[in-house]
């Protein structure tokens, strides 16, 4: 699966299948609103804290998912499996934020 890192979109294996995943707009402002944010700034200075929970794994790989074209739910998302567990969802999570607020292009890039 090609993914645009231009576009903020990641690709990632979620019970065993490749999806891609990008936070668009409606999806940071679905994020703003799981989070009860005013502005896009408090969603990057939160997320920059480094502590995520699982619930805000799942909401962040969920968005993420519906940005990319994935009709999901968060509830679904939980129940996913992910390659490395947490540790893999937090992997998914910090690149996919990374392609949002910029960050390493290195992260995850594909050829």
């Amino acid at each position: 699966m090609a993914v645009n890192r231009r576009r903020g979109e990641v690709e990632a294996v979620l019970d065993g299948r490749a999806h891609r995943l990008c936070l668009t707009l409606g999806a940071l402002a679905e994020l703003e609103d799981a989070f009860a944010l005013e502005d896009i700034a408090s969603l990057a200075e939160r997320f920059g804290s480094g502590r995520l929970s699982a619930r805000d794994l799942t909401r962040i790989i969920g968005a993420g998912l519906r940005g990319g074209g994935t009709a999901t739910t968060d509830e679904e998302v939980a129940a996913m499996a992910v390659e490395g567990g947490a540790a893999g969802a937090a992997r998914i999570a910090a690149d996919l934020l990374a392609a949002a607020f910029g960050g390493p292009e290195e992260t995850n890039a594909r050829p």
